[in-house]
């Protein structure tokens, strides 16, 4: 605390501290705009050099038959969607449509894009908080049971969160499905938007972030178990329990904090595979299916959306953690 009040950071004339805090704020939202716009940027380009004619894709989708159309057919489609136009002008014309909240129209479903995300997006984010949930709920009392006891019941807790930071969610999901949907017909094989059927899919994702929040809080706690507070605390009679629940757990799960705002973001993309591999309804399916179909509005607008919710929850975390943490505003 010392080392804190003394640092040249800290405040040295009044609002210095408001004046630091709002600098940050504008640092960390530009660099998620900047973000937010690099993504578009790639998606786009990315869609736009695939191979293979998009009027054509059109017509045959329109149509159901996959031919060779002739110059004369696909002139009107191009000239209707702008297909014609420099991709410079084509670009321009995309980044319009996004600041309109416009995502395109999904000329195999024939809806447009942004109604056909509203629809799937809920149980896609229910998933990703569910797993988000038990995540936390695996990795805080396995920290407890391990950390700061032995050496060796640390390196065992240490190596388990290892491991099952390691894990592919895609394997995971698949061994689940097998051994407890399919051999003891616990859960039902298709995953549905009931407690029931998000259940297996939830722990597929939470498996692999609670190895990582585990690592994040164990170092935290470890590190806190070492200072000035736990020994004032046990000389004023509290228990080592009650040290290490109230005092020294509080501040080790600061980082992990900080990190659920890039497990938001990454269990929502997590959830694509782990829905199609559970039949769950959601974006995966959605996505799995444009793919296949070269929908590449809907593809876009997916990949768009996913990448705006993930810079979106990291930046208020991130935010978060400046207006709780002063200690940070002074980093660079």
């Amino acid at each position: 605390m010392s080392d804190i009040i003394s640092s040249p950071d800290n405040d040295a004339l009044p609002g210095s501290g408001s004046a630091r805090l709002l600098r940050r704020i504008a640092l960390r939202l530009g660099a998620a705009v900047f973000v937010l716009w690099g993504t578009i940027t790639v998606t786009f380009l990315v869609l736009a050099v695939l191979p293979g004619d998009r009027a054509t894709i059109l017509l045959n989708i329109t149509s159901g038959q996959v031919i060779e159309r002739t110059p004369a057919e696909l002139a009107p489609i191009n000239a209707k969607y702008g297909f014609d136009k420099p991709i410079a002008g084509q670009y321009l014309h995309a980044l319009s449509q996004l600041l309109h909240g416009d995502l395109g129209f999904s000329f195999e479903l024939q809806r447009p894009v942004s109604h056909i995300i509203a629809e799937q997006l809920l149980p896609t984010f229910t998933l990703a908080i569910a797993a988000l949930l038990l995540a936390w709920l695996i990795a805080i009392p396995w920290t407890l049971l391990t950390a700061g006891h032995h050496r060796r019941l640390g390196a065992l807790g240490s190596a388990v969160e290892t491991i099952m930071a390691g894990l592919p969610p895609y394997w995971i999901g698949i061994l689940l499905l097998i051994v407890f949907a399919i051999d003891l017909r616990w859960f039902p094989v298709v995953g549905g938007t009931s407690l029931w059927g998000t259940v297996l899919p939830a722990i597929t994702l939470a498996i692999p972030l609670a190895g990582f929040l585990g690592h994040a809080i164990r170092g935290e706690f470890e590190r806190n178990l070492q200072q000035p507070f736990v020994l004032s605390a046990r000389s004023r009679g509290m228990s080592l329990a009650g040290v290490r629940l109230r005092h020294v757990l509080r501040h080790a799960l600061i980082p992990a904090i900080t990190l659920s705002g890039w497990a938001i973001g990454n269990l929502l993309s997590g959830a694509v595979l782990v829905e199609a591999v559970f039949a769950r309804p959601g974006l995966g399916s959605v996505l799995v299916n444009a793919v296949s179909n070269k929908d590449f509005a809907l593809v876009s607008g997916i990949v768009i959306l996913i990448s705006f919710l993930y810079i979106v929850i990291n930046l208020v975390v991130d935010l978060i953690s400046l207006i709780i943490d002063p200690r940070l505003r002074g980093r660079s």
